[in-house]
C-alpha cells in the first residue's frame, strides 16, 4: 500500500503545491493522498488554521501551497506573473479609454485595501465599495475568446499576485469559484520571509526534483514556465546527477537520489482533473500510454484519472446521485479492479453526496457522464 500523508499540509508539500485552477482539485488531490481523508480538514487548513494559501505562480496557474512554501514559490515565479499581468491590464485599461492606467491601478489598489480593512468581501461587494472597478475592459480582443468584462476580476488578480490580497472561503460550497477576498496582512498576519529570487528559484527546483525526479530539463522548464536561462541557473544551483531514462533520454535527480525506489506493493488511486501528478511532467507517454486522446481536452488539460501502480489505466466521474463511475482504457485484472473499487468507496465516503463536475471535460469523462 502506498504511504499516505498524515495531514493536508504534508500532502501539499509532497507535491510542492497542489493545482487549484479547478477548486475541487485542491480537495480531491489532498483526499487521495491523506491517510484520514476529510473535506473539513482541507477547509480548516485553508480558512481556519490558514496553513495553506492560494497563489498564482508557475505557468500563470493557480496553486495551493503551504505558508512555509509560499515565499519560495512566489519569489521564484509570481513576480514574473505580476509583471506580465500588470502590463496586460494596463493595455486593457488604456484601450478602454483610461488616460493614465498606471495611476488608475494605484488608486484602485489603495481603495480596495481600504475597503477590505475589516472583514473579507466577495468580488461583487468590492465592486460596490470601489465603483471604479465596474469599468469595462475587453479581454482577448480580436480572438474568438474576446469578451467584455468588469475590471474587478483582473484588478483583484493583480493585487493577489502582488501579495496584497488572498482568496478566502468561497461564497458557496467547497467546489465554488466565487471567493471571499481578504487583505493578506489581515488574513495571515506575519508570514515567513521570502527568499531572494535566485535563492527561491534554486529551492523550488530542488523541491520539484525531490518530488518528480527523475525528469528531464524540458520537464522542469515546462513545469516552471521559466526561460531556458532561468531554468539553467536554478538547476545549476542544485547538486544533481544525470540518469538514463527509458529510450536513452537523459534524466535528472538530486545528488544521492539515483538509487532504486522501494516497491510500495500493489496500489491504485483516483486522481482529479489537473492533479499535480498527472500534470507533473511535459513528457507523459511513460504513464499515459496511448490514452492521450481520451484523457485530455483540446487545451491539454487532463481529466479525472484512474492509476494502477504508476500508470493511468482509465478515468472516472460521478453520476447525478454522486456514485463513482469507472471507465477502463485497458484490462487491469480482477485484483487491480478490486483496489480501484476500494479507492472509489474511500473517495465516496469522504465527499458524501457532493457531485464534482470538472471544469475541463475530456472525451472519456463526457462518455462516462452520459452513461
Amino acid at each position: 500500500m502506498v504511504n499516505r500523508a498524515g495531514s493536508v499540509e504534508d500532502a501539499a508539500e509532497a507535491m510542492v503545491a497542489l493545482h487549484a485552477t479547478d477548486p475541487a482539485t485542491i480537495f480531491l488531490s489532498a483526499l487521495a493522498r491523506m491517510s484520514d481523508p476529510s473535506i473539513e480538514a482541507v477547509e480548516n487548513a485553508l480558512y481556519e488554521d490558514r496553513t495553506l494559501a492560494r497563489t498564482v505562480a508557475m505557468r500563470r496557474t493557480l496553486w495551493v501551497a503551504t505558508t512555509t512554501m509560499l515565499g519560495t514559490i512566489e519569489a521564484s515565479s509570481s513576480a514574473d506573473v505580476a509583471a506580465t499581468e500588470r502590463k496586460r491590464l494596463t493595455t486593457f485599461l488604456t484601450d478602454a479609454g483610461v488616460d493614465d492606467a498606471g495611476a488608475w491601478l494605484g488608486d484602485a489598489a489603495t481603495e480596495v485595501m481600504d475597503a477590505l480593512d475589516g472583514e473579507g468581501q466577495p468580488a461583487r461587494s468590492i465592486t460596490k465599495l470601489v465603483p471604479r472597478l465596474a469599468a469595462k475592459i475587453v479581454a482577448g480582443a480580436g480572438t474568438k475568446n474576446e469578451v467584455e468584462i468588469g475590471a474587478t476580476s483582473r484588478v483583484l488578480l493583480l493585487m493577489a499576485v502582488d501579495g496584497l490580497l488572498v482568496r478566502g472561503r468561497p461564497t458557496g460550497a467547497w467546489t465554488g469559484r466565487q471567493y471571499t477576498w481578504y487583505r493578506r496582512d489581515r488574513f495571515f498576519g506575519e508570514l515567513p520571509r521570502a527568499p531572494e529570487p535566485a535563492e527561491a528559484a534554486a529551492a523550488l527546483v530542488g523541491a520539484w526534483l525531490e518530488a518528480f525526479g527523475p525528469a528531464t530539463f524540458d520537464d522542469l522548464r515546462w513545469w516552471t514556465g521559466w526561460t531556458v536561462g532561468k531554468t539553467t541557473a536554478a538547476l545549476g544551483a542544485n547538486a544533481v546527477e544525470e540518469v538514463v531514462l527509458e529510450g536513452a533520454e537523459t534524466g535528472l535527480v538530486l545528488a544521492g537520489d539515483a538509487g532504486p525506489t522501494p516497491d510500495p506493493g500493489p496500489w491504485a488511486a483516483l486522481l482529479p482533473s489537473l492533479d499535480p501528478t498527472a500534470m507533473g511532467w511535459k513528457a507523459r507517454s511513460w504513464y499515459v500510454g496511448d490514452h492521450t486522446a481520451a484523457l485530455f481536452d483540446r487545451n491539454g488539460n487532463i481529466g479525472p484519472t484512474v492509476w494502477v501502480e504508476g500508470r493511468i489505466v482509465g478515468g472516472w466521474c460521478q453520476g447525478q446521485g454522486g456514485e463513482i463511475r469507472i471507465g477502463y482504457l485497458e484490462d487491469v485484472g480482477a485484483d487491480h479492479r478490486a483496489l480501484v473499487d476500494a479507492e472509489a468507496e474511500r473517495l465516496k465516503a469522504a465527499i458524501g453526496d457532493i457531485v464534482v463536475k470538472p471544469s475541463f471535460p475530456t472525451p472519456l469523462q463526457k462518455e462516462l457522464t452520459s452513461g
